[in-house]
């Protein structure tokens, strides 16, 4: 396989499979506590959240999983020529319900610059749908299985790139290797070191019950058993993404694409841009938090909560 083909399967392991870093908390960054408000349709807000979190089960009184949440966090710049400008993070789902992209849709239509991933060559700029799912292409095979499955809608088919506000700000595929290269890492290595902490993780306790609940769900051919499962097991990624890092903290899936992405939003808000907005896999929100807070003095003002995934009947 080309290194291109793996590059793909990392990248869809992580920002692609939604998963990340659910419940995240930050007790070093404390605010007031958020006081929540509803809102029309699926989403939900609270202002000055007391931690960060980018994904969720959103549950009802008695318990029970009603829909995963991604989150849109929304900041705010105080200081230097971005001065009153505002940067909100999208958490990037790309299997979900069709009502979840029509709303993502819209929102997209509002904001100056809309910065999305995409590992590819810049000077494509839009993603090309025939190269991402068709032929061979592991990457196309395994989001059209994964929503076949769910029954769900691929975002490709869905989202609508082609506003000329959308802007690319990630790697190009020569990149992404030139950064790994320098760095004395590799695809295959990052993929080890994943499947080594995915290992260490279903030869736990917890482990073994998700897989059989997995293997139950899978059996019983209830669509929605089967998401509950899925969405359950994204608790469990945490320890899998931070082993992709290296020894200073480092990975080009994550920390170097996120960097790849400010180079972008800075040039942006130079250009006079003041609504801004990132579209990322929910994995990269973490690092992106944590570098407007440190290197901006930016701070989160609202997050809102969007239903990707019904749970329930």
């Amino acid at each position: 396989m080309k290194t291109h083909g793996l590059l793909k399967i990392l990248v869809m392991a992580t920002s692609a499979w939604m998963a990340d870093f659910p419940k995240m908390t930050m007790a070093q960054e404390k605010t007031s506590p958020p006081q929540s408000a509803s809102t029309e349709g699926d989403a939900k807000e609270s202002e000055k959240p007391d931690r960060v979190s980018f994904l969720r089960i959103k549950k009802s009184d008695s318990g029970e999983p009603e829909s995963l949440q991604v989150a849109v966090a929304r900041y705010t710049f105080h200081e230097g020529t971005a001065k009153g400008a505002t940067v909100d993070l999208i958490g990037a789902v790309h299997v979900g319900s069709k009502e979840y992209y029509k709303e993502l849709n819209k929102r997209f239509k509002s904001y100056d610059a809309m910065l999305y991933e995409l590992v590819a060559d810049p000077s494509a700029n839009k993603p090309d749908k025939r190269a991402e799912r068709g032929g061979f292409n592991p990457l196309g095979a395994m989001q059209t299985g994964m929503k076949d499955v769910l029954n769900l809608k691929f975002q490709l088919d869905e989202v609508d790139y082609s506003p000329t506000n959308f802007v690319h700000a990630d790697m190009s595929p020569e990149d992404f290797v030139e950064d790994m290269s320098r760095r004395g890492d590799s695809v295959v290595g990052m993929v080890a070191r994943m499947w080594g902490a995915g290992l260490v993780a279903q030869n736990s306790k917890k482990g073994s019950t998700q897989q059989a609940e997995m293997l139950a769900a899978a059996l019983s051919k209830d669509t929605f058993k089967l998401r509950r499962v899925m969405a359950d097991q994204f608790e469990s990624m945490d320890g899998q993404m931070a082993a992709m890092a290296d020894k200073n903290g480092k990975s080009t899936l994550l920390t170097e694409r996120n960097a790849k992405a400010f180079e972008v939003m800075d040039k942006e808000l130079k250009a006079g841009k003041k609504k801004l907005a990132i579209f990322y896999g929910a994995a990269h929100l973490l690092d992106m938090h944590q570098r407007l807070v440190r290197d901006y003095k930016a701070t989160q003002t609202k997050i809102e909560w969007l239903d990707a995934w019904p749970l329930s009947k």
